[in-house]
C-alpha cells in the first residue's frame, strides 16, 4: 500500500445496498480504482458479506483498490481522508419496531418513522451520541482536510449536532430526495430528466422545486395540471396535493412528507389514508423484505448466478408480508446489481471525485444555515445545491424562501433544534417538547399522552441512549 492512495472508510459497511452502490461508484472512476477501501461494522458477520460485495465489485470492474475489513472503528479511520457514514444504531430489531410499536398503542400512526415524528425523534436520540463520539475519532486519527459523508437519519439533527461540534472535521448531509423525484416528474411529464434544469432548496426531505424547467419553459403549470387531472402515480398523490396547496413541488416520497405535517395521517380517518394511498408502516415492511433477502444475498455471494428473485417473492407471500413494489424491486436490484455495475444517483462518489481531481461538480449537500437561506433559523441545518472541487464542499447562497414554504420548513425545524439541544445540552426536558411541537404527533395526541408516551420510549431504548436520558 502505498502512501498516495487515497483513504475511504465505510462506517455501517453492512448496510450493503450503500454499500455496494457507493463502491460500484467510487471504483467505477479511474481516479479512485486504487484507492483504499477500508470497511467496518460493529456485526462482523455483516462485515465479511460487505468485504465479499466489495471484491466482487472491484473483481467486475476489473481494478484493484486495497480493501480492508475491521471492526475497530479507529483503525478504519485511521489515515481517512472521506468518511463515509451508513449506520443504524440498534437496527430494524429492536430500535425501529419498537418506535412504531409504542406510538401505535397511543393511536400514533407512522410510515416511515426516521426524519421527524417521535420515530425521528427517537432515532435521533440513539444516533446522534454515537455520531459525536465517532467525529471525536475522526478527529484524532483521520487525514488532514477529512471530510465525513453522512447519509444516516435523521439527517438534519445529525448534520445540525455534528458540525456544531466539530473542531476540523466538516460534515456534509447526503440524500437521494432531490435527484430521484427529478427522474420520478421527468417520468410523470415523459421528459428525459437530463434536459430539465432545476433548483432546490430548503431542508433535508422538505425542500422544494425553486426551478424546474425544460428548456427555457416552466414545468410547473404541467405539473398542475396533471394534479388537476387526477394522472398523478397512485403513490405520490400527497405530494402532488401539496403542490396545489403550496405551489411548489416538494422532493420527498409521498409516504415520508405525510408524516412531517398534521394533515393526512389523522387518528379515525381512514379515508384520508385511503384518498391519499397513504401506506402505514411502510418502513418496517421494507425491512421485513430485507430481512428475507439475507439468506438470499449471502448464497449469491458464495455461489453467483444461483438465486431468483422469484423465490424471494414466493416466500414473502406466504408470510404475508405487505410491500410497496418498489421495495420488492429494490431487493431483485441488489441481488442483480452484485454483477451488473450501474452508476447510481448518490452524491458521494461525486464528492471525493472532485475533491481529489479538482474537476468541478454540482450536488444536494446538507451544510450549517450561514447566511444561505434568509428565513430559516441561522445556524440549523438546509440542504441547498453545492459546488465542490478542490477546495471541497462550497455552499451556494439561496436567498429567501417562497414565505408559505420557509413557514412549514419551521414547524420541522423546531423539532430538530429541540432534540439536538437535548443532546448536546444533555436535557431531557426538551425531549418531552420536541415531540409536543411536532406536527404530526401535536395533531393527535394531547399532552398527557405525549409525555407517557415518550417516557415509555425512553425506557424501552435505555440500552442505546446515554444515561441522562435514561427514564
Amino acid at each position: 500500500m502505498t502512501s498516495s492512495r487515497i483513504k475511504i472508510a465505510l462506517i455501517g459497511a453492512g448496510s450493503i445496498v450503500f454499500t455496494r452502490n457507493l463502491l460500484g461508484d467510487i471504483l467505477s472512476y479511474a481516479e479512485l480504482s486504487d484507492c483504499e477501501i477500508a470497511l467496518h461494522d460493529i456485526d462482523e458477520h455483516r462485515l465479511r458479506l460487505a468485504e465479499k460485495v466489495a471484491q466482487r465489485i472491484a473483481s467486475r470492474l476489473g481494478v484493484k483498490p486495497a480493501i480492508t475489513a475491521s471492526i475497530d472503528r479507529r483503525r478504519a479511520l485511521d489515515g481517512a481522508r472521506f468518511v463515509i457514514n451508513t449506520i443504524q444504531v440498534g437496527g430494524y430489531r429492536p430500535a425501529t419496531v419498537t418506535d412504531f410499536e409504542i406510538p401505535r398503542k397511543f393511536g400514533l400512526e407512522q410510515t416511515i418513522g426516521d426524519t421527524l415524528g417521535i420515530g425521528g425523534i427517537m432515532r435521533g436520540l440513539r444516533t446522534i451520541p454515537v455520531q459525536l463520539e465517532m467525529l471525536r475519532d475522526m478527529e484524532a486519527v483521520c487525514a488532514d482536510g477529512a471530510v465525513h459523508l453522512n447519509y444516516v437519519n435523521p439527517m438534519a439533527m445529525i448534520t445540525w449536532a455534528l458540525n456544531r461540534s466539530a473542531r476540523r472535521v466538516p460534515t456534509v448531509g447526503l440524500c437521494h430526495s432531490v435527484q430521484h423525484t427529478a427522474q420520478e416528474l421527468a417520468n410523470d411529464l415523459r421528459i428525459p430528466v437530463d434536459e430539465i434544469d432545476y433548483r432546490c432548496a430548503g431542508i433535508n426531505h422538505m425542500a422544494f422545486y425553486l426551478k424546474f424547467e425544460h428548456r427555457g419553459e416552466d414545468l410547473l403549470p404541467r405539473l398542475k395540471a396533471i394534479q388537476r387531472a387526477g394522472t398523478m402515480p397512485e403513490w405520490n398523490r400527497v405530494r402532488y396535493e401539496m403542490l396545489r396547496q403550496l405551489g411548489y413541488f416538494p422532493t420527498e416520497s409521498s409516504e415520508h412528507f405525510s408524516e412531517y405535517v398534521p394533515w393526512f395521517i389523522k387518528q379515525g380517518r381512514e379515508e384520508l389514508l385511503h384518498k391519499y394511498n397513504i401506506p402505514l408502516d411502510e418502513y418496517p415492511g421494507r425491512c421485513q423484505v430485507f430481512e428475507h433477502a439475507w439468506p438470499y444475498i449471502e448464497r449469491e455471494l458464495e455461489n453467483p448466478g444461483s438465486q431468483d428473485v422469484s423465490t424471494l417473492e414466493a416466500e414473502l407471500a406466504a408470510a404475508q408480508i405487505h410491500v410497496m413494489p418498489r421495495e420488492l424491486a429494490n431487493a431483485a436490484r441488489l441481488l442483480e446489481g452484485l454483477d451488473t455495475i450501474k452508476r447510481s444517483v448518490e452524491y458521494g462518489s461525486t464528492i471525493i471525485h472532485s475533491m481529489v481531481t479538482g474537476k468541478p461538480s454540482v450536488i444536494y449537500g446538507n451544510v450549517l444555515n450561514h447566511h444561505l437561506i434568509d428565513n430559516l433559523p441561522q445556524g440549523c441545518a438546509v440542504e441547498v445545491p453545492c459546488v465542490v472541487d478542490a477546495n471541497g464542499v462550497q455552499p451556494t447562497r439561496v436567498g429567501a424562501l417562497p414565505v408559505q414554504l420557509a413557514a412549514l420548513m419551521r414547524t420541522n425545524v423546531n423539532v430538530q433544534e429541540l432534540v439536538v439541544e437535548a443532546v448536546l445540552n444533555q436535557n431531557r426536558e426538551h425531549v418531552y417538547h420536541a415531540a409536543m411541537l411536532d406536527p404530526h404527533t401535536a395533531a393527535t395526541l394531547d399532552l398527557e399522552q405525549i409525555r407517557a408516551m415518550v417516557d415509555e420510549l425512553l425506557h424501552a431504548h435505555a440500552a442505546y441512549l446515554p444515561e441522562y436520558l435514561h427514564s
